[in-house]
């Protein structure tokens, strides 16, 4: 059911509004931004560097379900994304002989995405001589245990 009515002999409301996507002064150069961005000639993806840094206790009992990896600095489009880059490192369930506690991956899981556990500190900014990924660190892949010994 529409919530558009009509009242009185005006013309039908159809709801629609007579704009047009992308002809705001904002939208061209957004999508001008976009086009520099992605052009050939700017090399590569502008990314920026940030350092992921354990900030819990060594005994906080969330390193029991996430272990910690130290001082990892990767490169990223966001401090979100860094948090990401450094989890995709980690091992996955679908790897080994295991199972994932809430999800159809245990990338959720890893220490790298709790924000009580790590933190992300933004070091440098707008690089595009470096790809996205991990600079410097390591990250261990025993994170998951399998369910049978070997």
């Amino acid at each position: 059911m529409s919530n558009v009515s009509r009242t009185g002999k005006d013309e039908i409301n159809n709801a629609t509004s007579p704009t047009t996507f992308g002809r705001s002064v904002e939208s061209q150069a957004q999508m001008q931004d976009a086009a520099a961005e992605a052009s050939p000639e700017t090399g590569g993806e502008m990314v920026n560097i940030y350092r992921l840094e354990p900030i819990a206790a060594p005994d906080d009992p969330r390193w029991d379900n996430a272990p910690g990896h130290g001082i990892v600095i990767v490169a990223a489009r966001t401090p979100g994304d860094a948090r990401i880059v450094a989890a995709a490192r980690e091992l996955d369930f679908m790897e080994v002989d295991a199972a994932p506690a809430e999800d159809v991956t245990t990338a959720n899981a890893s220490a790298f995405r709790d924000d009580k556990l790590y933190t992300v500190i933004e070091i440098d900014r707008n690089r595009r001589d470096i790809k996205r990924g991990i600079v410097e660190g390591m990250v261990s892949v025993d994170t998951i245990r399998p369910v049978q010994p070997d």
